[in-house]
């Protein structure tokens, strides 16, 4: 791939990232998309055989979505010698920075939950995968308190975590105070994330 190429492809991805998250999905396409990054459509149909594609490389670059190692934020198999309490804990504080760290994809959570459309469905299951592969690394664990040993339903509770997280990151773009708690600052989040590692160290 020429460098020419890969700088192209990049100025689309991130415009279409921006259109994104200003515009929504309802004027999400190639001509806006082209317009942001003023560049002719034709180029997303070469590069990328189309809108779809187009999405698919968004999604999949780690400026979306984190990725597994920043989740767990160390070498593997310190990770997987962790008691599940601590391993779900720090799941959840990985991933809730990683969230924040990412006002595109805070806004685009945003989007989504006021209109859901097939674009939408399709960012949902490139997480969905992102899901699958941290449940398979979680079932290596080799730590005390594995979750098979508790009847609680892990992936109900850790649904729960996640769309709180996601949810009040969303809401922190334009709400400062939720219940009491500041959600702008680090030191808000790191109530809910305490509370988070409290709620699993009594789970598991």
């Amino acid at each position: 791939m020429t460098r020419d190429r890969k700088k192209t492809e990049r100025q689309l991805i991130d415009a279409a990232g921006r259109v994104l998250a200003r515009d929504g999905f309802r004027k999400f396409g190639v001509n806006a998309i082209a317009r942001e990054a003023g560049l002719d459509k034709v180029l997303i149909y070469r590069y990328f055989d189309g809108l779809p594609g187009l999405v698919r490389a968004y999604a999949l670059q780690g400026d979306f979505w984190p990725d597994i190692d920043e989740l767990i934020g160390e070498p593997t198999e310190t990770f997987l010698k962790k008691p599940f309490a601590d391993q779900l804990a720090l799941l959840m504080e990985n991933y809730a920075a990683a969230i924040r760290r990412r006002p595109l994809t805070m806004q685009i959570l945003a989007w989504e939950i006021l209109d859901r459309n097939e674009l939408t469905v399709f960012l949902e299951e490139i997480r969905e995968q992102m899901s699958i592969k941290l449940g398979e690394l979680l079932s290596q664990q080799t730590g005390t308190g594995s979750r098979e040993e508790n009847p609680v339903d892990t992936v109900a509770l850790t649904a729960i975590f996640a769309a709180s997280i996601n949810y009040l990151a969303a809401r922190s773009l334009g709400v400062d105070i939720f219940n009491g708690i500041d959600i702008q600052t680090d030191d808000g989040w790191k109530r809910i994330t305490d509370m988070i590692r409290r709620i699993c160290k009594k789970t598991f």
